[in-house]
């Protein structure tokens, strides 16, 4: 049966973009989050986005400075199967590329199946609903020591009480940042 996780970053205050839709904020890396990074997208499994997020990866890591800044992890990204999740998008010009109208029973077939485990990047909305539909296996989430004062926050779409259990947790000095993984309890 395959697994369901969310890799996010989030602000101290719960955002994963700030009032503007930026998320520069969250691009503090230093070299040993940077090697964590490519040791994390290194595994075999399908990417899942919602339209936003899909448009920014796809402008993105299919280009050359996508392989020259970071190429193990422009490799894996995409050489991926990636899933958008999206009701408005028709067509997809990043390689391996599928569009979901119906993010729930897509997610639901996929659990069922023996297929790689799938990997939300980002894609906050696409998380909440998740979490509502008791689908979501494991969030993964990097905290960034910053507070956005407003925002977009990833709990905000989730309508019930959800307890976690902390699984992993991994701080980075250079950068304050502080990776947790969590598992519903």
């Amino acid at each position: 049966m395959s697994q369901i996780c969310s890799f996010i970053s989030l602000s101290l205050d719960g955002c994963y973009a700030d009032a503007n839709g930026e998320m520069s904020w969250a691009h503090n890396q230093d070299p040993e989050q940077a090697a964590f990074t490519r040791s994390n997208a290194s595994g075999e499994s399908t990417l899942m986005f919602g339209r936003t997020t899909y448009d920014m990866m796809a402008s993105f890591w299919p280009t050359p400075a996508a392989e020259q800044m970071l190429p193990d992890v422009a490799r894996a990204m995409n050489a991926s199967p990636k899933i958008v999740a999206s009701r408005t998008m028709t067509t997809a010009s990043w390689r391996n590329t599928t569009i979901e109208p119906d993010l729930i029973d897509a997610c639901r077939k996929l659990k069922s199946g023996s297929g790689p485990d799938v990997v939300v990047l980002g894609s906050g909305s696409i998380v909440a609903q998740l979490m509502n539909a008791s689908l979501l296996d494991e969030l993964q989430v990097m905290w960034t020591p910053v507070s956005l004062g407003g925002g977009k926050r990833l709990f905000d779409g989730v309508t019930r009480l959800i307890n976690w259990t902390v699984v992993e947790t991994r701080s980075f000095k250079a950068t304050g940042n502080t990776f947790i993984r969590y598992q519903p309890a």
